[in-house]
């Protein structure tokens, strides 16, 4: 059946292939540190995030890595039960919990982080000239007012 829409062309259309494309990424490096570690996309990004920041709520995480709350609470809970992260009550906020990785956390994220360097020099033999011009036009997007 032929519809009325106007003509669109979906695969063209940036913010569609930009989330497929980071999908894509994701779930492939995904499989490198879940099949050596058992840890989730979520569960990594919490990692990385604490481990850079130092220290954050559900909330901080949630704003930064662009992820729901319940997923980002259930691999915090997961990350907690694992040994890799703390959580405590903030002293500025007392109705969140700050939450901070333990020296095994730090210790695992030792491990992922090699991991992750090599995928990002992956992409970068990919994209060769490229990778500082789609870095750019990304830094472009991220900084465009809403």
């Amino acid at each position: 059946m032929k519809s009325n829409l106007p003509d669109f062309d979906l695969d063209r259309y940036l913010p569609y292939r930009l989330t497929v494309i980071a999908a894509q990424l994701s779930a492939r490096l995904s499989k490198q540190y879940k099949t050596q570690f058992g840890i989730s996309i979520a569960e990594w990004r919490i990692l990385l995030n604490l481990g850079y920041s130092g220290s954050g709520s559900v909330r901080d995480i949630e704003k930064r890595v662009s992820l729901e709350k319940s997923k980002v609470s259930r691999g915090v809970s997961r990350l907690e039960a694992k040994g890799y992260l703390t959580k405590s009550v903030d002293d500025k906020d007392r109705r969140l919990l700050k939450l901070a990785l333990t020296e095994t956390g730090v210790a695992l994220l030792g491990e992922l982080i090699p991991i992750a360097t090599a995928y990002q020099e992956q992409l970068d033999e990919i994209l060769g000239e490229k990778t500082q011009s789609l870095q750019s036009a990304l830094d472009r997007l991220a900084e465009s007012p809403d």
